[in-house]
Formats: structure tokens, sequence, C-alpha cells
């Protein structure tokens, strides 16, 4: 995220506007500290359109954005609007929907996310239907880890409730952002974060929920295309006692050093072991992982180190619905060479197909390389729910429109 110094109070040092050519952000948070305008958008987004829809009751607007939606990627597009509430510690949060601007916030330099690190993230989608419907994915789902990283980071947050609708708030407001049917979705991430002003390594004493939208497409490049991993035996994602079990901003960054070196050697994604006997399957980067032997599915038990994905947990539960039988236990490294398939679960990716895995030098592939029976049953009955296109019979998707 882009950071850039803003004019404060006469209190402070004085920065002239003319040297910096920096407008006010129309997002501010008014606060009586020195603070930083933050960009989560990173391109210029034009304030008129937003301006001709009215804040606190958006309509439809008949004009689509100028995208190509034939190849959109996987990327941030500025949109209309944002939503955006602060909390203090014990009261209880307020504030709405905010033209999106030029993607800027203004918080305090000494803010806890800037100096702590304090912050969750969460990633949920909006679907296109084949009639123009748009679905959400079992937001409640994501409000309840949420709930859960907050009380871990010690937060204030939004009931499950206040999350959800929110986020159907905000969706509504950007609909015209969300892709046609089956040519991508609007992605959504809502964050919670520390914006009180800290200097000790403590709780901020407040809190800003905001959630910003952008329509997205595969997150790595082809539908359903086989990936190649490489298992990392210098790095680890997370730690006993640490907080990979939940879903912190922190733990992302610490990711970027072993991504790196895998991209550069020609691989997709990390696959991580256990950091404490160095050979017990945990999860890629930014998805959980599942293992195929004949009916048999395994994956990788929820036990603090690993983050309990929703699309996770949606596939334990259409795969045991398939007659599959699965099993979330510790599997070894050495597993992956006897497996009939791998793939990937996330929110991002969907189903992301395992097409080969490198293990100390050892390369392992599935499938000849291709798209293994599993991957693509299970990818079609979650897309086919996702989109409307078939009885949702779990109760897992929530109309918008």
């Amino acid at each position: 995220m882009a950071l850039s110094v803003l004019p404060m109070s006469s209190v402070l040092p004085m920065i002239s506007t003319k040297l910096l050519k920096l407008p006010p952000s129309p997002l501010s948070l008014n606060s009586n500290h020195a603070s930083c305008s933050i960009s989560f958008g990173g391109v210029v987004a034009s304030e008129t359109r937003c301006k001709a829809i009215a804040v606190d009751s958006p309509r439809e607007v008949e004009d689509l954005p100028d995208i190509d939606w034939d190849n959109l990627s996987y990327a941030i597009t500025p949109t209309d609007y944002i939503y955006l509430t602060k909390c203090a510690r014990g009261e209880n949060f307020s504030g709405g929907l905010r033209c999106y601007g030029n993607g800027t916030i203004d918080m305090s330099v000494s803010s806890g996310i800037l100096n702590n690190g304090q912050g969750l993230l969460e990633g949920l989608k909006a679907y296109r239907k084949q009639d123009g419907g748009i679905l959400l994915f079992r937001p409640e789902e994501n409000a309840l880890r949420m709930k859960m990283g907050a009380a871990r980071l010690l937060m204030e947050c939004p009931s499950v409730e206040q999350f959800v609708n929110a986020v159907k708030e905000v969706v509504l407001a950007n609909q015209r952002w969300v892709p046609p049917f089956k040519k991508g979705a609007l992605y959504i991430r809502p964050l919670l974060f520390g914006s009180g002003s800290i200097l000790p390594p403590a709780p901020s004493p407040e809190c800003t929920f905001l959630i910003f939208v952008s329509p997205v497409g595969n997150y790595f490049k082809g539908n359903l295309s086989p990936i190649h991993l490489v298992v990392s035996t210098e790095y680890h994602r997370a730690t006993r006692g640490g907080a990979g079990g939940v879903k912190t901003i922190g733990n992302y960054s610490a990711v970027f050093m072993a991504q790196a070196n895998a991209i550069s050697s020609g691989f997709n994604e990390v696959l991580y072991l256990d950091s404490v006997h160095k050979k017990y399957l945990e999860e890629v980067s930014a998805c959980n992982i599942f293992v195929v032997k004949g009916k048999s599915i395994s994956t990788p038990p929820i036990d603090g180190t690993i983050l309990p994905g929703i699309t996770r947990k949606s596939v334990i539960d259409i795969a045991r619905n398939e007659g599959y039988q699965v099993v979330e236990r510790r599997i070894g490294v050495e597993e992956l060479s006897d497996a009939d398939e791998v793939f990937g679960t996330g929110c991002g990716i969907v189903i992301a197909p395992i097409g080969s895995i490198t293990y100390l030098g050892k390369r392992m592939v599935y499938g000849d390389g291709g798209v293994g029976k599993v991957s693509q049953q299970m990818y079609s009955i979650l897309t086919g729910i996702q989109y409307g296109l078939m009885a949702d019979k779990m109760g897992w998707t929530v109309k918008v429109k």
C-alpha cells in the first residue's frame, strides 16, 4: 500500500499542500493526530460517478463500467463505494457507505495497524446469476472467522449481522461492477484494524472496519488450470502458539520471500510443512490442501497453525455428500508420492488442481499434470451453487439482488 504524509493540525509541524500537491482525502477519519493517507486502490477513480448516486440510498446505475470482462485479471479495479465504520474500545461501530474517491483514508501515524500490525482481513465474493441476480457465498462464516480473529488480537468486532448487512450494502452499491455470469466475480475485502493512536505494543483504543470491492478473474491464469508447487524446507507459514489459525494481515507478508523464490524457480506457489517436526503438510500460501487416494480424501486438521478456510469447509461437506471418506488428519510429506490427486481450496482460487509437487528435488506429477476427476467434480458442484446453477440444499448462498 502506498503511504504519503498529509497536512495536519497547527499543533504539528506544518507540511505545505502545495509542495506535496496532494488533494484532501474524501474519506478522512478526522483524527486529531498526525496522519497518513493509505491507498488501498492504487488507481485514481472518478468521484463524479459516485456523487451521481445518493450514498444513503444507492440505486442501480444503467451505465456499465468499461471493462473487458473476457480478460478480467485478479487485480484491483477502483469501484464506486467502500463501507467504513469506526469503534472506540467498549463502544459500538458507527458509519456506513462512503465514496471510493481516490482510494485513500486518513489515520494516525501512530495507529495500531501501522505500529503493531494489529489487523485482520477477510475475503469473499459476489456472483452474478444467469438471470442477473447476485449471490453471496456463506458470508456469515467470514463474519464468524473475523470475530475469532478479533478475539485473538483483542479488537472490537462487528456482530455477524452487522458484518453481513455491511457486505450486502456495499455489494448493492457497487452492483454494476459485479461481472456478468461466469465472467468472474466481485471480490469483497473486509478489513478490521487498529486505527487509534498507540505507542507501546498494546491494543489500539479504536478499531476501523472497512470493506472495499473489486471485480476479479481467476487467481491463477486459466480456468481450473493445474498449478505446480514446491515444498519449502526453509520457511514456515506459521508456528504453534502463533496466529496462523486466524486471518491476520501479518501472516501474508511472512510468505513473500518463499513465494518469490518459488516463482523465480518456475513454480506457482509454495507448500509449507509444520515448524515442529518439519514433515507434516500444512497449507499453501493462500489456500488449504487436499490429498486424494481412491475414495479417501485427506486434509490437515485445524489445530492453530492452519487457516480454517470457508471453501475448505464447504468442500469437506460436498465431498462427503458425494460418497467420499473425508479425513482431517496429519499428512506426512512422504504420502505425496503415493497420492492419486492433490488440489487446493480457497476463496480466491476456488479449486486449484495440483499438477505437480517438488520436494527435495523430486518432482511428483499427478494425473499426467492435468485436472483430476475429484478436482473437477468439486469445482463443478461448488461453482454451480455459487452461481445459482444448482439447488442450494445447504443454505449457503445469500441473495443480494
